[in-house]
């Protein structure tokens, strides 16, 4: 048998990562310095960063914090529930900016049509779709002639650097990071919001723990996303976790619980530090994508010889798929992203260029250009 490759069941995760995980301690101590850390990187106040439980809590917050209640704010449209989510619990109502296929992201052309649209709107959020970054300078400048706040949500893309050179989250009036499954931080769960120093809410942390339950999840996900690679070979990863699903083992990372009172746990704060730490001066994207046609085809040929790329970002345009249907997405007012969700498709950038070459090929027969 071959070696085979994986996108998620903490694929990232290598055997001394795991370990560290799983048995990780913390104490209050270990979310001071997150805390003092994300300031110092991103140029503000330690009263201006709070810890959470989740991303999207995080995100919440800064949408209540620095948006005018009951706006539009301005989304890409591929994106997560998760950020529709967050707008609509923040108060405000999420409208979708197409994008382009340079970036899967809005660019200046595309936020111009969409604010043209919706010339009430108040705030943008940025998300560097995969890691690939967006032409910020062009954005800023838009959003300061027009008066729209920045949020820059850094899930894919802590430590990325814009085309000028400013590093991904140091530029907008909020900075949200999350540190969930396969996110550019990955502790499994937890996130964290950074206001701009000039802003003048001085913020508590969430005085409550994550449920037990979701902890323990946290802490076990990578063992089980091991266990799941390995029973690959025998064909029987999607049964096991499957079984893990019904028995609410494990959880999806869209189900991930929105509450702004629970804070991150300090073992995850720990983690989280570690990896900020280590990432590189200018990182590169988490993933890379292709398009292509007959994606189900592709993704078999792939599995059979050994890549496991079924999760795709983003096969509907508000993924995950269970919840599309929910978000009532403007096919009309956003054609390239209803396009480019039928025919993307993600490669992970953990593995070697040579390791990937095998898939690269079956890609390159049906890649669309």
């Amino acid at each position: 048998m071959g070696k085979h490759y994986f996108l998620s069941l903490s694929a990232n995760f290598r055997l001394l990562d795991i370990l560290r995980h799983t048995f990780a301690f913390g104490t209050q101590k270990n979310s001071n310095k997150l805390v003092a850390y994300l300031a110092k990187r991103y140029d503000t106040d330690e009263d201006k960063v709070v810890l959470y439980t989740t991303g999207r809590s995080a995100l919440t917050r800064a949408v209540e914090l620095v948006v005018e209640p009951e706006s539009e704010v301005i989304i890409t449209s591929l994106t997560c529930y998760a950020v529709v989510e967050a707008v609509n619990a923040g108060g405000c109502t999420p409208v979708f900016a197409d994008v382009n296929r340079e970036t899967l992201h809005y660019g200046i052309k595309e936020l111009e049509a969409c604010f043209k649209e919706h010339p009430e709107a108040k705030a943008i959020i940025v998300q560097n779709n995969l890691g690939h970054p967006v032409d910020m300078k062009a954005i800023e400048k838009f959003c300061n002639k027009n008066k729209l706040v920045i949020i820059e949500d850094l899930a894919h893309s802590a430590g990325v650097r814009y085309p000028d050179g400013r590093e991904a989250g140091t530029v907008g009036d909020a900075t949200v990071l999350s540190f969930g499954k396969g996110k550019s931080i990955d502790t499994v769960a937890g996130g964290a919001l950074i206001l701009n120093k000039a802003n003048d809410n001085i913020l508590e942390q969430p005085d409550r723990k994550p449920k037990l339950k979701s902890s323990l999840r946290a802490r076990f996900y990578p063992l089980i996303g091991l266990t799941a690679r390995a029973l690959s070979y025998l064909h029987l990863s999607g049964v096991f976790m499957r079984i893990l699903l019904a028995l609410h083992i494990v959880q999806r990372s869209a189900d991930a619980e929105l509450d702004l009172s629970r804070r991150c746990t300090h073992w995850q704060a720990k983690l989280a530090l570690r990896q900020l730490e280590r990432l590189p001066k200018s990182r590169p994207p988490i993933r890379d994508f292709y398009f292509v046609r007959d994606r189900d085809e592709v993704l078999q040929k792939l599995q059979h010889k050994g890549f496991y790329f079924n999760d795709t970002w983003y096969d509907v345009p508000v993924a995950p798929a269970r919840y599309y249907a929910d978000v009532n997405f403007p096919t009309g007012e956003c054609p390239v992203a209803t396009e480019l969700a039928e025919e993307i498709i993600n490669f992970p950038t953990n593995y070697s260029k040579i390791a990937l070459r095998p898939a690269c090929r079956i890609v390159k027969e049906y890649e669309v250009k």
